[in-house]
Formats: structure tokens, C-alpha cells, sequence
């Protein structure tokens, strides 16, 4: 809707299309398998392989996670294969890279999404649609934006170093291109 007011992507940026941005159709990441590798990368090497339950670090309790950080409907002793968790990763991804292109609406490099789809994975997609790097983006404040994603190293209050690295290499790799 009003697919007119929105200003071109300047060359080379490709824009997410309304109709896939809205939840029709594959995201940006599933239609490029070198970006698809990229948020794949990032969020699997940050996330790490655990095939059992653990309790959350920051909690010591719930949520429950397991494979590559997944939390939905985990409980206390579930175990998964490699592969299973694998999968799990690309459907999770998927979901929220949909969501990522359904609320920044202004063009994002390929390093900006990949950083966005990272973030939006560790945070969650409320987290992510209402956080200041959505709005700075979003109002076309690029670098700002990527700064912001430094704000996002804390969790249960408490600044996690494994945080600080990851948010400084979603900076690193937002900042690629602009």
C-alpha cells in the first residue's frame, strides 16, 4: 500500500518488496543463498550447537534453549539431532528475517539485513520492530543505526561480554557497504 511514497533503493541496495515484506512469499534471505549463508553464520557461530536443554545463562532457569538457541517450546531434558537443529535454524531465520523486512522500511545493504536478522534472533521480533535501530534506520540514519546495535549487550540487566562480541560484529558487518 502506497508503494509510491517509498523512495527508490540507491544502486546497488536492493529494497524488500511490500508483498514479501507483508509475509507473502520467501524472504530476501531465502531468495539469496550468499546473504541465506551470511545470517546463517552469524547467528549459528554466536548461538553455538547444544543438541540438549540448557537453562538459560543469564536466568540460570527459563527460557530453555537448545540447538542454536531456540527457546520456543523447549523444556528441561529435550535432545535433537544435528540435523533436526539445522533445520530448526533455517525455519527460525526465515521468521525473522520476515520480520525484519516487514519493519525497517527503509533499503538495508546485504550487511545491514544479515546484522538486523542476527539481532532480531538474539532479541526477538517485538525487541527488534521497537528498538532505536529500527527507528534510526528507518529514518535514515544508516550509521547511527549500526551504532545502536552496541546498546543491545545486556541480558536479566547484566552486560554479557559473549553479547558485547556479537553486537560489535553485527556493527562490524552493518557498517560493510555504507
Amino acid at each position: 500500500m502506497f508503494a509510491f511514497l517509498r523512495k527508490p533503493a540507491p544502486a546497488g541496495v536492493p529494497a524488500a518488496p511490500a508483498a514479501r515484506a507483508s509475509g507473502k512469499g520467501p524472504s530476501r534471505m531465502k531468495r539469496n543463498a550468499v546473504l541465506g549463508a551470511a545470517c546463517i553464520s552469524v547467528v549459528g557461530s554466536f548461538e553455538g550447537l547444544r543438541t540438549v536443554a540448557y537453562p538459560d545463562p543469564a536466568t540460570r532457569g527459563k527460557p530453555w534453549t537448545v540447538c542454536y538457541g531456540e527457546t520456543d517450546g523447549v523444556k528441561a531434558g529435550d535432545r535433537y539431532t544435528v540435523a533436526e537443529c539445522k533445520a530448526m535454524l533455517a525455519t527460525s531465520l526465515e521468521k525473522y528475517a520476515l520480520a525484519v523486512e516487514g519493519c525497517v522500511t527503509a533499503p538495508m545493504t546485504d550487511g545491514a539485513y544479515a546484522a538486523y536478522v542476527s539481532l532480531a534472533y538474539n532479541i526477538g521480533t517485538g525487541g527488534f520492530c521497537r528498538s532505536s535501530v529500527v527507528r534510526l534506520h528507518n529514518a535514515g540514519q544508516t550509521r547511527p543505526a549500526c551504532d545502536a546495535l552496541l546498546k543491545f549487550n545486556r541480558a536479566a540487566g547484566v552486560v554479557f561480554p559473549g553479547l558485547t562480541r556479537r553486537r560489535e560484529a553485527e556493527r562490524a558487518l552493518c557498517l560493510k557497504g555504507i
